[in-house]
């Protein structure tokens, strides 16, 4: 792939092979600005972990403390907790008739699907249209509850879950580049934490294997574990 002059002009001031402290790559992101709207600030976690094995998988959830730039769009299945959900600011609140959307293919606009725990077996109807696009509830990552008013409102302010991928990296958004430095370099620590307390039990030698942010559009910058 071959990227544009300004992309190249900036990856030439990134030393690929050194890592460097949260302060000076965040401030080297922000300097390489690329497109003309607000990018995303992304952070890239290679795990020491064997995908193969069911009890290495890494999930968790996080409130970061300035949220991710965009307030999440919620939807709460439930038989048992809609005026709580309305209440609390879910966009979407519904029970087994919005499993029924689902299940058509009229899957909705949302990006974080919440369920109280008596609606789990009927969801699993939809599990293979909900999974692959990482909206499943899990008690992991905190979206199968009974407190739902307390769940969405969380949500609302920025909380965040993540999982690893199939090469066990986890790829998270953690803010936007119009952001302060300090901002994100707080939001980047909340998640390396949250990411270090879902570290699995039984795993043995080096959990996080190394780190990167960018944004975007721009290159990745290696950052110090």
């Amino acid at each position: 792939m071959r990227h544009g002059k300004k992309y190249r002009s900036i990856s030439e001031k990134i030393d690929r092979s050194q890592s460097y402290s949260p302060e000076e790559a965040f401030k080297l992101i922000k300097e390489g600005k690329i497109a003309k709207f607000d990018e995303s600030v992304e952070a890239h976690v290679r795990l020491g972990i064997d995908t193969k094995k069911g009890e290495q998988q890494v999930r968790g959830a996080v409130v970061l403390p300035h949220g991710v730039g965009k307030e999440k769009k919620i939807a709460v299945i439930t038989s048992t907790k809609s005026k709580e959900a309305k209440s609390a600011g879910a966009d979407i609140v519904g029970g087994e008739e919005l499993i029924e959307k689902i299940s058509s293919g009229k899957i909705g606009n949302f990006d974080v699907l919440v369920a109280t725990p008596e609606m789990m077996p009927k969801l699993a109807k939809v599990a293979k249209i909900l999974g692959p696009r990482g909206l499943m509830p899990s008690p992991k990552t905190e979206t199968v509850t009974e407190k739902v008013e307390e769940t969405v409102k969380m949500l609302k302010k920025g909380k965040i879950s993540f999982k690893n991928d199939t090469s066990g990296i986890i790829h998270q958004v953690i803010g936007k580049l119009s952001f302060e430095e300090k901002k994100l370099e707080e939001n980047y620590k909340a998640f390396i934490d949250a990411v270090q307390k879902a570290k699995p039990a039984g795993l043995k030698g080096k959990y996080m294997v190394s780190a990167s942010i960018c944004s975007t559009m721009g290159p990745g910058v290696k950052i110090n574990l």
